[in-house]
């Protein structure tokens, strides 16, 4: 019972990524033999991919929808339009990058603004992979505020 337990630890280099999955495509024979029965073949059609990534591609406008609904809790507006978002860049794989910054080094949510953010974006279906990154140059000013976000605080 009080026989002493070694461990071995093994240090190495690199892991190798494990492989994503992938569905395999059909022989023309297979898809054939499935158009006797219509239904069949109509069920396992798949839609055509829409382009997920890129500048103007639906994941991007989904993300920046998403962003719309978070509010700056001392400002009545959200954080898009207030001009804290700078940039959302995403890839083909479905990784987004948000590049924001907040009205002032000092802001009382400095820290919980950047993970909020990241968990909103992550929430999107089609996002693999989230990445916000806070930055302070150019520091924010009302002039990086949309018309709409002026109108709403009075400053139009």
């Amino acid at each position: 019972m009080n026989e002493e337990r070694k461990i071995a630890i093994e240090e190495v280099d690199a892991v190798a990524p494990p492989p994503k999955a992938r569905v395999e495509q059909e022989s023309a024979a297979e898809t054939f033999e499935r158009k006797r029965d219509y239904l069949a073949g109509f069920l396992s059609e798949t839609p055509p991919e829409a382009p997920v990534g890129g500048a103007g591609g639906d994941l991007q406008a989904a993300i920046v929808e998403t962003l719309k609904t978070i509010y700056d809790p001392e400002i009545p507006v959200d954080i898009y339009e207030l001009g804290l978002i700078y940039d959302v860049s995403v890839t083909d794989e479905g990784d987004a990058t948000v590049l924001m910054t907040l009205t002032t080094p000092h802001c009382p949510v400095a820290e919980s603004m950047p993970g909020e953010v990241e968990i909103r974006v992550l929430s999107v279906p089609g996002v693999r992979d989230a990445e916000v990154k806070l930055v302070w140059d150019p520091p924010w000013d009302p002039s990086k505020m949309s018309d709409e976000a002026r109108l709403e605080l009075g400053m139009l």
